[in-house]
């Protein structure tokens, strides 16, 4: 693993930069993609406050990057898998920019975002991942629905669940979406809230009612090192 925290890469201007919370190597927790080893750019700056939010640190800290420099971090990695994720990776508008620049390099690019923001503007050669906020996260009000006619085949729809409220709110949401956006995406991902519901809790709510297309997911990171280790 290696993580960027503090450094101030050279050859920022003003049209060119992200604020960059941490870059780091690890193994990817979540999505269809766990398992696979993954490089992760944590962008700052997030204008959500999920209730049960693991990365509180990325919501201030951070320094500029360029772009260039960016990508030379993640040249230094023997991976071709990238996530972009946050905080809020889509508040910071030259996102779009990164993103296409790793697509253009070959690179498999992932983006985690919430349902709070468009993701019409994304390249179509990245694989969205969208976490729609569930009652319990405080901030379910602030989904954009619309968001869910824009998903595709290379997409992901992500329910973070801690509460019978939030597993019923989260079938009602996918029993909608059938047939439409539930049937189009590539996967429709169940996660319990970490510390707060079980995963076996979870799990037999899935299992009673086996939901189309829906799977459940745990935080692989999370088991594999110390549940609050940042970088990871």
């Amino acid at each position: 693993m290696s993580t960027i925290l503090d450094a101030s890469p050279q050859r920022q201007t003003a049209v060119d930069t992200l604020k960059i919370n941490e870059i780091f190597y690890s193994i990817q927790g979540e999505s269809t993609y766990a398992g696979q080893p993954c490089i992760f750019v944590r962008l700052t700056g997030c204008d959500l406050r999920c209730t049960y939010c693991d990365t509180e640190y990325a919501f201030y800290e951070g320094n500029k990057w360029s772009l260039d420099a960016i990508m030379e971090e993640v040249a230094k990695h023997p991976c071709r898998l990238v996530e972009v994720t946050g905080g809020e990776p889509l508040l910071q508008k030259r996102v779009h920019l990164l993103m296409a620049r790793l697509a253009d390099h070959g690179y498999t690019v992932l983006i985690e975002t919430s349902g709070a923001h468009d993701i019409g503007p994304i390249d179509p050669r990245v694989h969205r991942i969208m976490d729609l906020k569930c009652p319990g996260s405080g901030e379910c009000a602030r989904n954009r629905m619309e968001n869910l006619e824009l998903l595709g085949l290379r997409d992901e729809v992500k329910f973070v669940i801690g509460s019978e409220e939030d597993y019923q709110w989260a079938k009602a949401q996918v029993l909608a979406g059938l047939p439409g956006w539930a049937d189009r995406v590539n996967a429709i991902l169940f996660s319990p809230v970490f510390g707060k519901m079980t995963p076996l809790d979870l799990a037999t709510r899935v299992m009673a009612d086996a939901l189309p297309r829906v799977r459940m997911q745990i935080q692989m990171h999370k088991i594999i090192w110390e549940p609050n280790q940042r970088g990871v």
